[in-house]
């Protein structure tokens, strides 16, 4: 039955949509070929009258013009005949002649009035004089100024004594188009005067071709005949000496247009009336058979609408879980793409670092240090990577397109650290120039999310050195200044440039666009979503920043983002050095002064030179008044003469005993051979903050300050002390034994919630100085766990720090923590250094 339903249906709507087409497309084009025939016919009868009119006054104005300048010469005659002095010029602007000339038989010109001038048709133009014939031509000054000329015999002599054959006469074609009204508007009706080869003599309609031939070419259409035939049509009409209609589309609109000659002058009068203006009359006259069209139309479409009212009713259910399904299909593959594609490049970018380190600590497992040296980037690297694992597992986010910021204390030197750690092997690989800058810092220590800023700062960075050659240069400029928003903010700017690709002007106006990659042989060169850069501006548009881009193409890129960030408390009365004096070598002289800035904060007196030659003159200067320096720092990549042979020098003047480090954005492996040969004595990163200066000399001090001794007790002050930890997983266990182990907890191991609250019931009061609560157990979890602990009739049980050590590290989690019990929260993988300063917190 459904199939024979199916089938009536489709015969039915094939029947009455085959009549609805024949009926409408019949109709339509009897009622259009009727619009536009009467159209046409009204169009050129009425530009018939209309252009007769114009030529009629064009003749009117030249008649009028040649009058005058005929009483004009005959005045000055019979002002020079009385010996009168004669007014010819005064006349002559009298008569609004902007332009008037003498010129004798041999071509001689005395101009009385205006400019000189170069005539067109000049035989034929001085021959019609001789006739006693009215003919004007057009004439062009010097400065472009186009002129109507009218000429007439005279028997004026010319100033040099010889005698005139012509008196000429300029009317500027300004006063001849405003008299004629040639431009009475842009959209209603203009008109052009021509010569017999096409070109302008006056053009309006902000016609810009050189020939009205020209113009024709260039139109959208022309109607009934193609651009190339209209113009050989017009050609004929000229040499033929007859008059043309043309029904033409410039510039999307279309216009009647009528092209006949004007008299007195070898020039044609085109005039252009939008066919809108005729064929709205038309129209109107028509309309009413096309209410009696759409009438029947209508009741055709009534028809169709019947016979398919029971389609829909039978199908419409159907297809509305059809296309539910398919919205929802459709809407899960973008989120998908969308969503794989925006956090591939962040992953990738640490998981780089990773493995690349890993490699080189097994290449080099008996070299402690250089071990020790990745995993400190790996566990840089880590930290990154998990923040953004933490926010790719955060499903709410996705959902809603949204994203919220944790905001923490930060340091900025810890920043710029990472990111110098992550993008080192990617820098490496291409050989470029990298180098971070900082200057005016005023606080090391502000609230920002640093795992969001870290992705603005990567993103940029990796964009660099992705679109900058081999070789080039990529600089990353850290500065403060003091915020609006008051004196417990600072405004931070991070502008991170290159001397690579750059990009169209056009481009980087939509640059911040999800998608968006320029369209360039070496941009599509290179890999990429062209997502990262909306993603960075929607992370700084979250903090309520600003990021801007200036780029040349084959000049590079800058991109600028300002942060206004709220100051953290930072103790700088605790850092301080001896006196020392300290030479700084940097070929950047900002850079200098800003060290010898931030070390005059920890008390060290630093003086700086720009070159590795007055480094050396200075270093000898200093020596010979017997006031060395006790520290040089030299950077490693100067012009000239590079940091490793300027403390080669130094040190043959310095001796052995004086500490030369090495200033570098690089990775310190690389030189470390080659620098240690040349006399260096260590290694300080760059950028120089006051607090990378203080760690870095304090090794020189002779003596650890109190805060370091107290550091170094941290490995002792847990000695003894019991802690339960509640963890299912063995491996996790057994990571947490041996790194807490090391700061010297005896740790118990609890294999679910049960025989954690089992454990600790049967302890004696004391016994633990802390329990680690993981949360997902099987048997009992550990906010169960909890609440049953506090529960407990006993001393200890409300008082003992339970801390959560868990992977659930969304804020959500957090405060559920809180809520059943626990004194604080750890996320896994557990960051040692977070940890120790949460139990120092709550172990006494």
């Amino acid at each position: 039955m459904q199939k024979k339903i199916i089938h009536f249906l489709w015969i039915s709507l094939a029947g009455v949509l085959a009549l609805c087409v024949g009926v409408f497309f019949g109709l339509g084009a009897y009622l259009n070929h009727q619009s536009t025939q009467v159209g046409s016919e009204m169009g050129e009868i009425y530009m018939n009258q209309l252009g007769t009119q114009i030529q009629m006054h064009f003749k009117t104005a030249v008649e009028m013009y040649q009058a005058r300048l005929q009483t004009l010469q005959v005045d000055a005659e019979l002002e020079r005949a009385s010996g009168t002095p004669t007014r010819i010029s005064e006349n002559a602007q009298g008569n609004d002649f902007s332009y008037l000339a003498l010129y004798s038989s041999d071509g001689s010109c005395e101009v009385i009035v205006g400019d000189q001038l170069t005539i067109s048709d000049e035989e034929e133009f001085f021959s019609s004089a001789s006739e006693d014939q009215i003919f004007v031509t057009d004439g062009t000054s010097e400065s472009g100024e186009r002129y109507l000329l009218l000429v007439s015999e005279t028997r004026l002599v010319m100033a040099d004594g010889r005698s005139a054959s012509y008196l000429v006469a300029g009317v500027s074609m300004d006063v001849i188009t405003e008299e004629l009204s040639l431009d009475v508007s842009e959209t209603e009706l203009y008109s052009h005067i021509i010569r017999e080869n096409g070109e302008f003599v006056v053009e309006n309609g902000g016609a810009t071709e050189e020939t009205y031939f020209e113009r024709l070419l260039n139109s959208d259409s022309v109607y009934g005949t193609t651009q190339e035939e209209a113009v050989e049509a017009l050609e004929d009409a000229i040499e033929n000496g007859e008059s043309l209609f043309l029904v033409t589309k410039i510039d999307g609109v279309e216009r009647n247009s009528y092209i006949m000659p004007l008299e007195y002058s070898n020039w044609y009068m085109v005039s252009a009336l939008s066919y809108e203006v005729l064929q709205d009359p038309v129209d109107n006259m028509l309309n009413q058979r096309l209410l009696i069209f759409l009438s029947g139309f209508g009741l055709i479409l009534l028809a169709v609408l019947l016979v398919f009212a029971r389609y829909f009713r039978l199908s419409k259910k159907q297809i509305e879980e059809l296309n539910e399904a398919r919205r929802e299909a459709e809407s899960a593959s973008r989120a998908k793409s969308e969503f794989l594609s925006n956090v591939s490049h962040d992953i990738r970018t640490p998981m780089n670092a990773i493995v690349g380190m890993t490699a080189i600590a097994e290449m080099n497992i008996s070299d402690t240090a250089k071990v020790k040296h990745c995993l400190k980037k790996i566990a840089l690297s880590g930290r990154h990577l998990l923040g953004l694992i933490n926010d790719v597992l955060d499903m709410s986010k996705i959902e809603s397109g949204k994203m919220t910021l944790n905001i923490v204390s930060i340091s900025l030197k810890e920043v710029t650290d990472g990111l110098v750690s992550m993008m080192q092997p990617q820098i490496k690989e291409k050989g470029q120039s990298f180098d971070i800058i900082i200057r005016n810092i005023i606080a090391e220590e502000v609230y920002c999310d640093d795992v969001r800023l870290n992705q603005v700062l990567i993103n940029l960075v990796s964009n660099a050195i992705k679109f900058t050659p081999e070789q080039g240069e990529i600089n990353v400029t850290v500065s403060q200044e003091e915020s609006s928003k008051g004196k417990n903010f600072v405004r931070t700017h991070f502008i991170v440039s290159d001397n690579g690709i750059g990009m169209s002007e056009e481009f980087a106006e939509k640059i911040f666009e999800s998608f968006e990659r320029e369209d360039r042989y070496r941009v599509r060169r290179t890999e990429g979503t062209g997502l990262g850069m909306a993603i960075t501006k929607y992370i700084v548009d979250e903090m309520e920043g600003t990021i801007s881009v200036e780029s040349q193409p084959d000049v590079g890129s800058t991109f600028h983002v300002c942060l206004d960030l709220e100051i953290s408390e930072e103790l700088k009365s605790e850092m301080k050095l001896p006196p020392w004096k300290m030479l700084v070598v940097d070929d950047d002289e900002e850079l200098c002064v800003s060290a010898a800035e931030s070390l005059a904060e920890i008390g060290v007196q630093g003086e700086w030179a720009i070159s590795g030659a007055q480094a050396i003159r200075m270093t000898q200067e200093s020596h010979d008044r017997y006031q060395p320096y006790q520290i040089v720092l030299v950077d490693w990549k100067m012009p000239e003469m590079d940091g490793i042979e300027t403390a080669r020098r130094i040190r043959k003047c310095l001796g052995d005993d004086v500490p030369i480090l090495l200033i570098s954005a690089y990775d310190w492996s690389d030189i470390e051979e080659e620098a240690i040969a040349a006399g260096i004595s260590g290694f300080i990163s760059k950028p120089l903050f006051r607090t990378t200066l203080y760690h870095g000399l304090l090794h020189y001090m002779g003596e650890l300050p109190d805060e370091e001794l107290e550091e170094e007790s941290d490995f002792s002050r847990f000695a003894g002390k019991r802690m339960l930890v509640a963890e299912d997983n063995e491996l996790n266990w057994e990571v947490a034994q041996i790194l807490l182990s090391e700061y010297g907890f005896v740790l118990d191991w609890a294999e679910n919630g049960e025989k954690c609250l089992d454990k600790f019931r049967r302890s004696e009061n004391g016994y633990y100085a802390a329990i680690m609560m993981d949360v997902r157990m099987p048997v009992m979890d550990g906010y169960q766990a909890t609440r049953e602990i506090r529960a407990l009739e006993r001393e200890d049980a409300k008082k003992i720090p339970i801390i959560a050590m868990t992977a659930d590290a969304f804020s959500e989690d957090i405060q559920r923590c809180l809520d059943c019990g626990m004194n604080a929260h750890t996320a896994k993988p557990l960051d040692m250094d977070k940890l120790i300063q949460v139990l120092k917190k709550y172990i006494h």
